[in-house]
């Protein structure tokens, strides 16, 4: 056997040498049958041409159904139409003729592309087992209108009169049974993969540039690195690019499932697909075409939907020797029927007939695909599934490896923390006022390039406080600032900057201060005139979710682990305050992967969670890397998931969604094993007739995509349902941040319902406010609900 390919369409393992193959874009594809090659090449066009065909064979079928409803019901119809069975085989062949060459005959031609390929695939087995029917039948039908010619006796040509019952209807059935399925299945997987397909959609089809000096409207994929692209409100961003006049506030929900929009300047990046709500500005494009954040994801995510699970492997292999094993049983079925089964229970019927019926039923009830994509089906979804939550999954073995983890080793900032020093705490002393504290330290650090000024000019900026001018800025390195306000000295710095102007901590300060520290903050000293005023606290602030998360693994018997460079105490503070299991800290970023392969000798399943470019190293030793990252910086991560929308709370709903998917995916090997295990040997045995065999082996394939289907329905956080009569409502969120609905009358507040994962978000829809989907209107919208009769108002 020649090397495994993947069926991009159904997920098939395939020998390379024997697929079918197309080239699309310089690249090889390789197929299972014919039918999937056509779906891939064109999947509208595919799907539109199999819908003809199947309303063809599905009115063939239902004449066949009728009639032989009538024939059952219609004793005299019964009896006359005996007499004339040449005549009914002669109506019978011109009604399925166009239903078995129409219909099927996409099978006919992957069939004879396979065998050119020496290859044996579900089109050689539907092919031989309809083809064989439909002539013979044909054999049946036509012999007695030569032998008239020739002036025989009837069944002295050929064939005996016993043996001559033709199979029109049934080749007919078969077909039209199997392109239902088909049909059903491939409605089913593109609904499944919708999420992908609302992203590409999202891209602005046309974009304004402006090139020689002038503007003009282009195609959005005619865009070129360097072009100057205007973007106007309402519009979408067409590719990824920085802006260079104008600003805007931008609604990146899209790519980073940030509910509100993003204010914009100058020097900025923005997005493409993203889109502009407010102010008119221009960008220069940085990058187009597959190299765009979007275009990144998308193929990440197909990439990802289209790759193998260890447990697939049992199937594919069981798959590759499956359909030669079906052709050896279907033909020793038929010899044995023919010439060593003695007929007991239809004595009407001779040998042959009966041998063509298990033939063809045990060739029809044969479903490779069923095992084939078992795995790839659920796969599929649940990376869709994932995606909609803003979790990129690499690969089916991280979907299969996340859920065995038992041990998750976080970063400390950028991960549990936001990476971002914020003033926690202000503490005046003596007659200063904690307003006062705040605006001498933001005038000390509006010259500053210390990490810590910004998150005291921020506090200002939040808290409105007018600064003054000050003179004689003096930087002390190692210790703070000193400047002139009003020919006031004020100092801002540590203990050591107070000292050195002879400034004495009484002992109350001292112990406040070592108490702040052991909580993990930073703290400022302000001093004026020689005296001290007040204490500012600095910490980086944990993320939301952070608890909730560590207690949800906890739950899961998940241990967890911070490992972290900052210093123990830092470390022992941030940990305990989220209630983390182990806290290793002190430790060198290329010493990170060390402690994770130590942890890994230990027999444990370790997921390391970090920002997936400082631990990177880790992120790759660990079984399952979880980076976090932005949704601009997206395809830089190097871990087996990315969380795009920076909240760690997705490391535990990535979990759910692997088990789900592994739940589902073990019920489809069950029901795909047991389904083969029973009908074919029943096939065998002329238990099965070859129109249920038909039906089956449809139904088979269609219960597998429609169970993997069901994680599409899988929501992690429940939507709140809205009471009509307005008395029962109740919040359901335990999350902080979630928008909420507040009622006009009572001011009772409610969360917003979810779509797609998220909350949904006001947006004017054909001139009405309605609560919209985060992918768009026409994903999902409903109209305000109301509390007391009145539609209530959204508050974030």
């Amino acid at each position: 056997m020649g090397k495994l390919v993947k069926d991009p369409v159904c997920g098939m393992m395939l020998d390379k040498d024997k697929a079918l193959s197309a080239v699309v874009d310089g690249k090889t594809y390789y197929f299972c049958m014919e039918s999937c090659l056509k779906t891939f090449l064109d999947p509208e066009g595919e799907l539109k041409k199999m819908k003809q065909r199947v309303s063809v064979a599905l009115s063939g079928a239902l004449f066949f159904a009728i009639f032989r409803a009538s024939i059952a019901l219609i004793p005299a119809f019964f009896t006359m139409f005996l007499h004339f069975t040449t005549e009914w085989y002669l109506i019978l062949f011109l009604i399925s003729t166009p239903v078995i060459w129409f219909g099927g005959w996409s099978f006919y031609t992957g069939a004879v592309k396979s065998l050119k390929k020496r290859s044996i695939n579900m089109d050689v087995l539907i092919t031989f087992g309809v083809l064989t029917a439909y002539f013979y039948s044909s054999i049946v039908t036509f012999l007695p209108f030569i032998e008239a010619a020739i002036k025989i006796p009837e069944g002295s040509l050929l064939l005996p009169l016993s043996m001559r019952t033709a199979f029109f209807d049934t080749a007919a059935i078969i077909v039209a049974f199997i392109l239902i399925g088909k049909f059903l299945e491939e409605g089913i997987k593109k609904k499944s993969s919708s999420a992908i397909r609302k992203l590409l959609d999202m891209k602005p089809k046309m974009a304004n540039i402006i090139r020689n000096g002038e503007e003009q409207q282009i195609p959005a994929e005619k865009i070129e690195k360097g072009d100057i692209i205007i973007v106007k409100p309402g519009e979408a961003i067409p590719t990824d690019g920085i802006i260079i006049e104008g600003h805007s506030a931008v609604d990146e929900k899209l790519i980073s499932g940030e509910s509100l929009p993003v204010e914009k300047r100058i020097g900025d990046k923005v997005i493409g697909a993203t889109i502009n709500k407010t102010g008119t500005f221009r960008f220069e494009a940085t990058e187009v075409g597959e190299n765009t954040t979007l275009m990144k994801i998308v193929k990440m995510v197909e990439e990802a939907q289209a790759s193998s699970a260890p447990i697939q492997k049992l199937g594919d292999k069981i798959t590759s020797y499956f359909v030669p094993v079906v052709i050896s049983a279907a033909v020793i079925s038929f010899i044995f029927w023919l010439f060593f089964f003695e007929l007991m229970f239809l004595p009407d019927l001779r040998y042959p007939v009966v041998a063509f019926y298990v033939l063809i039923a045990v060739l029809i009830v044969a479903c490779p695909c069923t095992l084939g994509i078992a795995t790839p089906a659920a796969i599929m979804v649940g990376v869709g599934k994932s995606a909609e939550y803003g979790i990129l999954i690499r690969g089916g073995e991280y979907l299969q490896e996340i859920r065995n983890l038992d041990t998750i080793v976080f970063d400390k900032t950028g991960t549990i923390t936001k990476g971002e020093p914020r003033v926690v705490n202000i503490i005046n002393v003596n007659s200063m006022t904690e307003l006062d504290v705040l605006r001498y330290a933001a005038i000390a650090e509006k010259n500053s390039e210390h990490p810590l000024a910004e998150a005291i000019l921020l506090e200002a900026q939040k808290r409105n406080v007018i600064l003054l001018g000050s003179k004689d800025f003096e930087a002390i390195p190692g210790k703070g600032v000193k400047i002139l306000v009003d020919n006031d000295q004020i100092l801002l710095g540590n203990r050591t900057l107070l000292k050195s102007f002879n400034i004495n901590l009484q002992e109350e300060y001292e112990n406040k201060i070592k108490e702040l520290e052991s909580e993990g903050k930073t703290v400022v000293l302000l001093a004026k005139n020689g005296v001290l005023s007040g204490l500012i606290a600095i910490a980086d602030i944990i993320k939301d979710h952070a608890k909730e998360t560590i207690s949800e693994l906890k739950a899961m018997d998940i241990e967890t682990i911070m490992l972290t460079g900052d210093n123990k105490a830092t470390a022992d503070s941030v940990g305990k305050s989220i209630g983390i299991d182990k806290i290793i800290a002190e430790v060198l970023p290329d010493e990170k992967a060390q402690v994770i392969k130590q942890l890994q000798s230990e027999g444990k399943i370790v997921g390391m969670v970090g920002d997936g470019i400082n631990d990177a190293p880790s992120l790759a030793q660990a079984n399952v890397g979880v980076a976090i990252g932005s949704g601009a910086d997206v395809a830089k991560e190097t871990g087996g998931l990315i969380l795009v929308r920076n909240d760690i709370q997705d490391v535990v709903n990535g979990i759910k969604i692997s088990r789900k998917t592994m739940k589902v995916i073990r019920q489809n090997f069950f029901w795909a094993f047991i389904y083969n295990v029973l009908m074919i040997p029943l096939a065998m045995f002329g238990i099965i007739h070859p129109i249920i065999a038909a039906a089956a082996m449809s139904l088979s394939s269609l219960s597998v995509v429609l169970n993997s289907a069901r994680l599409k329905l899988f929501k992690i956080k429940g939507e709140t349902i809205i009471d009509k009569k307005g008395e029962k409502m109740e919040p359901k969120s335990v999350y902080s941040g979630i928008p909420q609905l507040q009622c006009k009358e009572c001011a009772e507040k409610f969360d917003v319902p979810e779509h797609c994962g998220q909350p949904m978000h006001p947006e004017v829809v054909d001139g009405k406010e309605m609560l919209v989907c985060w992918m768009g209107p026409d994903c999902g919208k409903q109209i305000f609900p109301e509390h007391h009769g009145i539609a209530m108002d959204y508050v974030k």
